[in-house]
């Protein structure tokens, strides 16, 4: 999930014009052949024409088995916000749709996707085929899901074998251990890690990673936020740290806006580490680094900590409630998450399975494959299931651009500026949720 800003105002707007107009289930019975659904595809390749290509053989597979056609449009991440608000307040959107996991309680709240209650649950094949980490991210706990996943995304700390090696280190299993290594590996000019610290959704995703860790919790049972909570303010402390205190961070690294640029130095040898999720093996193959160069460990939790390594990242599938080809929606679903399809899309989008018992295929090691489906099934928390959720990333996650902009240009960060950022990010989005 890239980019995220469902505002509340927004939402708010679309209950009110779901429920007064668009909130029949529409939905046809019997046989679906020869119907036509409209598919809004996220972009998940190199290019939006690489997604048609990878996409196109998959989706005429499915109309040759069913006899149902899919017209396809693959849509920007800069855009697909946009487009999937317009279609929620207008009514005219598309049957089925991806949706990155996180939007999935802010999108529910709007009443105009359809439920997977039992019968549409047991449409699609189950909910006990998926992951249930994955299936968590359908919806606001205690709620009907409105989503189900599609493609499975984990973070993970890549290491550079070579540099271990010739350093006598092994991969950190704990946080103390990994600063200790990047200390090693930290001389002159040759810095250990690589961060997008310039990222606002990259800084959010490892505040709530961070603070998972000290066993804190970002909202409390009632959606309200709790950024100060002193597990989050350590956390962020600790990742921040390793540019202002420990100093295996180059205070460049507050330029990286995106997770490729810190891929792209890790893979071209400028450093020892990165943190990235599974699908930076594109970009580090593209560089010319090879699989066996490089070994990829759980993200460490400090000692004591929960280990924690991974928010649950990836896209989802919903069907918009006012379809009027239910059947054929649900059996495209069924199609698109079953184990066959899974498995072909897999390799292209360097995705895990999001079914029970699946084996990624995004590479040719099976041990970083191993790792990453560990670390997505049993060490993965979802980030908050809260209409409020995307305001946190944008609050909390520019707030630590700022911080380590700062760091940057020689200033320093103390727990108490990180408690006030913090207090000042939370107070915002109470304002925004009444």
């Amino acid at each position: 999930m890239r980019k995220r800003a469902i505002l509340a105002g927004a939402i708010a707007a679309a209950v009110a014009l779901v429920a007064a107009g668009c909130s029949g289930s529409g939905g046809s019975t019997g046989d679906a052949s020869g119907s036509t659904i409209t598919y809004w595809a996220s972009n998940q390749g190199t290019s939006l024409d690489n997604d048609k290509q990878v996409l196109t053989p998959v989706l005429d597979d499915f109309t040759k088995k069913t006899g149902i056609k899919v017209k396809l449009e693959v849509i920007g991440w800069n855009d697909l916000q946009t487009r999937i608000q317009t279609a929620v307040t207008s009514g005219q959107g598309p049957d089925v749709l991806n949706i990155g996991n996180t939007w999935a309680a802010s999108l529910q709240a709007t009443g105009a996707f359809m439920p997977f209650d039992d019968a549409n649950m047991k449409a699609i094949g189950g909910a006990d085929k998926f992951v249930k980490t994955a299936l968590d991210t359908g919806g606001a706990p205690g709620k009907t899901k409105t989503s189900v996943p599609l493609y499975g995304l984990a973070y993970g700390l890549y290491y550079n074998k070579a540099m271990f090696s010739a350093a006598g280190l092994q991969p950190p299993t704990t946080w103390e251990e990994l600063v200790t290594d990047a200390k090693a590996l930290t001389k002159g000019d040759q810095f250990a890690f690589a961060l997008a610290a310039g990222s606002y959704t990259e800084n959010a995703h490892f505040a709530f990673i961070n603070g998972a860790q000290d066993n804190a919790e970002l909202f409390d049972s009632k959606g309200n936020p709790t950024f100060t909570s002193p597990g989050i303010v350590s956390g962020i402390k600790r990742y921040i740290d390793l540019m202002q205190t420990d100093k295996v961070v180059n205070t460049s690294n507050a330029q990286y806006d995106n997770g490729v640029q810190a891929v792209n130095d890790f893979a071209k040898g400028k450093v020892a580490m990165i943190l990235n999720q599974n699908n930076a093996d594109s970009s580090i193959n593209a560089n010319g680094m090879k699989s066996d160069a490089y070994g990829v460990v759980p993200f460490p939790a400090p000692e004591g900590g929960q280990p924690v390594a991974s928010h649950v990242a990836g896209i989802n599938l919903s069907i918009m409630k006012n379809t009027k080809n239910k059947d054929a929606a649900l059996q495209f679903v069924k199609f698109m998450t079953s184990e066959s399809t899974q498995t072909t899309l897999g390799k292209p989008y360097a995705s895990l399975p999001v079914l029970n018992g699946a084996k990624a295929n995004f590479t040719d090691n099976a041990e970083e494959a191993a790792t990453f489906q560990k670390i997505y099934n049993t060490m993965s928390k979802p980030l908050p299931l809260v209409p409020a959720e995307d305001q946190f990333e944008n609050t909390v996650g520019k707030a630590m651009n700022d911080m380590f902009a700062k760091i940057a240009t020689g200033g320093t960060v103390s727990e108490s500026d990180i408690k006030a950022a913090l207090q000042s990010a939370q107070d915002q989005v109470k304002q925004s949720i009444g």
